[in-house]
């Protein structure tokens, strides 16, 4: 397979998931927003993709920053934020 120099669009990851696993683009897609939906809902608890990684909600703390433009320094508030943690055996496979 020729190296992509570009990340996959949609559609293109769309078609390679239904050619993997003999089913429909439209399935593919199906499945793909259902997997979206679970993630999303279950945020609070963690979610673990086997062999991908771990959804995280985390909360970030009030902390002071600076205005790149300006160089006035600024608080940024405290905020909600989500994180992905790449799971060990994908780190490993890119070493």
């Amino acid at each position: 397979m020729p190296k992509n120099t570009k990340p996959m669009t949609q559609t293109e990851i769309l078609a390679a998931l239904a050619e993997r696993n003999g089913i429909t683009k439209k399935d593919a897609a199906q499945f793909l927003d259902s997997l979206v939906v679970l993630a999303t809902k279950e945020m609070n608890n963690g979610f673990k993709i086997p062999g991908l990684g771990k959804l995280e909600k985390k909360h970030r703390a009030a902390r002071m920053g600076r205005n790149p433009a300006t160089g006035e320094a600024i608080k940024i508030a405290a905020k909600t934020v989500v994180k992905f943690r790449v799971a060990k055996s994908l780190k490993d496979a890119i070493k």
